[in-house]
């Protein structure tokens, strides 16, 4: 079963474009949950209430976590952004395939 750790771990490949910080390091990762039936969650929030990139840093996120070993499911919640409801239904909606 995969851990927290091994969420983090994974989503620190994800870096801020215009940073090329992690997105981990920049604290802008909270509340990851990794269920039983490998489902992670976990929270993205933006240094910027309209930050462009966000939805890249989000559907990256998504991707890496997606692709550890164990995990069937991935949902992310952006928080703190003048777009969130628009950019949560697009992550939402957007499925991961296992390859």
């Amino acid at each position: 079963m995969v851990s927290k750790d091994d969420v983090l771990n994974a989503l620190k490949q994800v870096a801020d474009p215009h940073m090329g910080i992690s997105i981990v390091e920049m604290g802008l990762i909270s509340d990851v949950e990794v269920g039983d039936e490998g489902v992670v969650s976990f929270t993205l929030t933006p240094t910027n209430p309209g930050c462009m990139s966000v939805i890249h840093m989000a559907g990256g996120a998504k991707q890496v976590v997606a692709d550890l070993e164990g995990v069937k499911k991935v949902n992310v919640t952006v928080k703190g952004h003048m777009m969130e409801e628009d950019i949560n239904k697009i992550l939402s909606d957007e499925p991961i395939e296992k390859q």
